[in-house]
């Protein structure tokens, strides 16, 4: 799976709980130390300490990792072109960078035609601002919208193994070259079939469910969210879970 000339490892950090302390500026070094190379934030995120912390982690950093982060959201009206240029501006100061590798339209204002608020996101594109655009909470038909105006290159959306609402969006990513990153990958009460699953693998339930997303998918890049290194580390290890043609079916 790759994002322009980047290749990524299948599984990322969610941000949405990342304060800024120097604890967490520290494990969010850790977490690009131990493999991740998909870190995701929003400009709304702990009311933007979350890309501060970033920031601060990762200034002048050079390495194979994309920092993703998102505008637009919080109610209607968000997705104006003068709201969302002011929040790229504050998220590329908050990131200290003087580009964004990833950045999503967060949520589909209900008062702003999708076309305007991407318009908007692709001005800072032409202008080598941002590299890449991706969306968020979106159907197919707004997917297709979407790509009229820009080239999509990732779709956010909720989804789980007992979140199923978005399989027809999976399914289009899947088929058409988009990467899907799931959020709230392991939210969710634990069936039984998961916990027999993760016996037979020696593995914890929350790896299974990660197993099962990445076998659901090869566009799929799930971002679970952790403020724990090791908690990081037990994540990234559910790569290396295999799981059978029948358990995947038993599972889905």
């Amino acid at each position: 799976m790759s994002l322009g000339d980047v290749d990524l490892a299948r599984i990322g950090l969610g941000t949405n709980r990342l304060t800024n302390t120097q604890h967490n500026v520290a494990f969010i070094r850790q977490a690009i130390e131990a493999g991740v190379q998909m870190i995701d934030t929003a400009h709304s995120y702990t009311s933007g300490q979350s890309e501060v912390t970033i920031g601060e982690a990762l200034s002048g950093a050079r390495g194979n990792f994309v920092v993703a982060t998102k505008g637009g959201i919080g109610g209607p009206g968000q997705g104006k072109p003068e709201v969302l240029r002011a929040q790229i501006e504050q998220s590329l100061a908050r990131l200290r960078t003087d580009r964004i590798a990833l950045y999503y339209l967060h949520r589909v204002d209900p008062e702003t035609p999708i076309e305007e608020s991407l318009g908007a996101i692709k001005e800072y594109q032409d202008a080598g601002r941002i590299e890449h655009i991706g969306i968020s909470e979106v159907t197919v038909e707004q997917i297709e919208r979407a790509r009229k105006v820009v080239a999509v290159a990732a779709v956010q959306n909720e989804y789980s193994i007992t979140q199923r609402k978005y399989d027809a969006e999976v399914d289009y990513c899947t088929r058409e070259g988009l990467i899907f990153v799931p959020f709230f990958p392991l939210r969710g009460e634990t069936p039984r079939q998961v916990a027999d699953v993760a016996r037979r693998h020696h593995a914890t339930p929350q790896q299974v469910k990660l197993a099962w997303l990445l076998r659901r998918s090869p566009a799929m890049l799930p971002i679970p969210g952790t403020l724990s290194p090791e908690h990081l580390k037990e994540n990234l290890a559910a790569t290396g879970i295999q799981l059978s043609d029948a358990e995947f079916s038993s599972l889905s």
